[in-house]
């Protein structure tokens, strides 16, 4: 920063605030930088874990859910349900069971990528800060 003298020309202390509030922007502009990348890497943690819920649905459906269909509606005509509206609870059921899970996960990534995990904290804080400094300069 420049230091204040009294006996400076107001060209000179001019051009001094000026090269202070450049070398502050530019100071910002990478603080700013520093701070979209960290924020984007949590945020590309929260779709991470989202991917892996989607993925294990799918794999758990495509998997589980023609055995689970099956047992659940053995199980029911076991109890005196038709065949019929056996295997169609039986798949209504399942359906809504992994549908669940699902959402869940689902519901788990995207509360990683709201709220403030994503707001640039530190950068606003010191831009405050200097805009308070270049104030009381002037």
């Amino acid at each position: 920063m420049v230091k204040s003298n009294d006996d400076a020309p107001l060209s000179q202390l001019v051009t001094g605030l000026f090269s202070d509030v450049t070398g502050l922007l530019r100071k910002e502009i990478d603080l700013a930088k520093t701070e979209v990348s960290e924020k984007l890497s949590k945020a590309i943690g929260g779709i991470e874990v989202l991917l892996a819920g989607v993925v294990l649905a799918i794999g758990a459906i495509g998997v589980l859910l023609g055995a689970l269909v099956g047992v659940l509606a053995a199980v029911m005509v076991n109890q005196g349900v038709t065949e019929v509206n056996a295997d169609a609870a039986a798949a209504v059921i399942v359906g809504l069971l992994v549908a669940v899970v699902a959402w869940a996960l689902v519901a788990r990534g995207l509360a990683v990528l709201r709220g403030s995990s994503l707001n640039l904290d530190r950068t606003t804080a010191s831009l405050r800060r200097d805009v308070n400094v270049v104030k009381e300069k002037m």
